[in-house]
């Protein structure tokens, strides 16, 4: 049953998203056309480049991205108290800048700014902009909207680019979001286009790797190698001032504020170890498991199963439906959307997920 978006993200209870969009065409989204033998791997540019791009423009802030064939995922940072502490010009600004045609209105305004109609309608509007620039809703309408006629326009043709509106799923706690990130992370390891982190293009682990790599002095081989396969596919989309950077990740343990909660070694290692044990292809055997707790205290800071954090990552997207975490967490968020008038006419379902938040987390 479609659910109404306002059922599904309250910023109250988090501010971590966990967005899907699937493209709904043949040619799919950024793959390979069998049928005419074209390839829209160019696309996948077209799509990294607009996603930081308008993070810029928007209150948002991108933790993990990874670009499909015939989908891609987002998991999204809304920094409402960024967007509250706006000046009125700043989102007027910010707003012109994603949709020029409004600037117009403003000129039209700020001539007549000295009568009282003016004054309340350019209120009203900064009023409305400044919500919608931190609204998930209008970033995916932005960026699926700019996509699918630029597609359109390349392949000559009209009609849906989409197969519907964006699936999203609120992160309740820090396992769910770095579960979540290593899920979206690992996505070309475990569809078989990769056998590592440095492989798996237009992903946000391949561009935290090469960040990482032109910053250190002494480079291995593999961060040449990577820094070389950057330069010759363009991975982490054209070069440009008004594009957004991924969010940091801590600096050291305990130190997140403003931060991912994991020092950037630590996820480093933790989806190398992953990535490797995904492509054995056994990575469920005890000994991969006990191997996995022994060699990474993640899982004791977190509160994270080894068992429960491979399985999460191998198919998170099976565990949860519209909200993922801890079993606390979950039943929380379902008393908070009660709290809220949410009209739940199946309240049950509210809360799925608990059984795979104990399976995943423990109780």
């Amino acid at each position: 049953m479609t659910r109404a978006r306002y059922q599904q993200v309250s910023l109250q209870d988090t501010p971590y998203y966990h967005c899907i969009s699937r493209c709904v065409r043949r040619a799919y989204l950024c793959g390979d056309d069998p049928v005419s033998g074209k390839n829209f791997d160019h696309r996948k540019q077209w799509l990294v480049t607009h996603i930081k791009q308008l993070a810029a423009h928007f209150s948002m802030e991108i933790c993990a991205y990874a670009v499909m064939s015939n989908h891609y995922h987002l998991v999204l940072y809304v920094n409402q108290a960024q967007a509250e502490a706006w000046t009125d010009n700043e989102v007027i600004e910010r707003w012109t800048a994603v949709f020029p045609r409004n600037g117009a209105l403003i000129e039209t305004l700020l001539k007549n700014k000295t009568t009282r109609a003016a004054q309340r309608q350019l209120q009203k509007n900064v009023s409305l902009w400044r919500q919608r620039l931190m609204d998930i809703s209008w970033f995916m309408r932005c960026l699926n909207e700019t996509l699918a006629r630029a597609a359109n326009r390349e392949d000559e043709c009209r009609g849906r680019f989409w197969e519907g509106r964006f699936k999203s799923q609120a992160l309740l706690d820090e396992k769910a979001l770095v579960t979540c990130m290593a899920y979206v992370d690992l996505n070309p390891v475990r569809a078989h286009l990769s056998d590592s982190l440095e492989g798996s293009d237009f992903t946000s682990i391949q561009e935290r790797l090469i960040h990482h790599a032109w910053k250190v002095k002494h480079r291995s081989y593999r961060q040449h190698r990577l820094l070389t396969r950057r330069t010759s596919k363009h991975l982490v989309g054209r070069p440009s001032t008004k594009q957004a950077k991924l969010k940091a990740l801590a600096s050291q343990h305990g130190s997140n504020v403003g931060t991912l909660p994991l020092t950037q070694k630590s996820y480093f290692d933790l989806l190398d170890t992953t990535c490797k044990l995904l492509v054995s292809g056994d990575r469920l055997k005890p000994e991969n498991i006990q191997l996995l707790e022994q060699k990474h205290q993640v899982f004791q800071e977190l509160g994270i199963r080894a068992e429960g954090w491979l399985r999460g990552v191998t198919a998170f997207h099976k565990y949860y439906s519209i909200a993922a975490g801890s079993e606390r967490s979950l039943l929380h968020f379902q008393r908070s959307r009660i709290r809220l008038g949410v009209d739940l006419k199946h309240p049950h379902k509210w809360i799925r997920g608990v059984q795979s938040a104990r399976l995943l987390y423990g109780t």
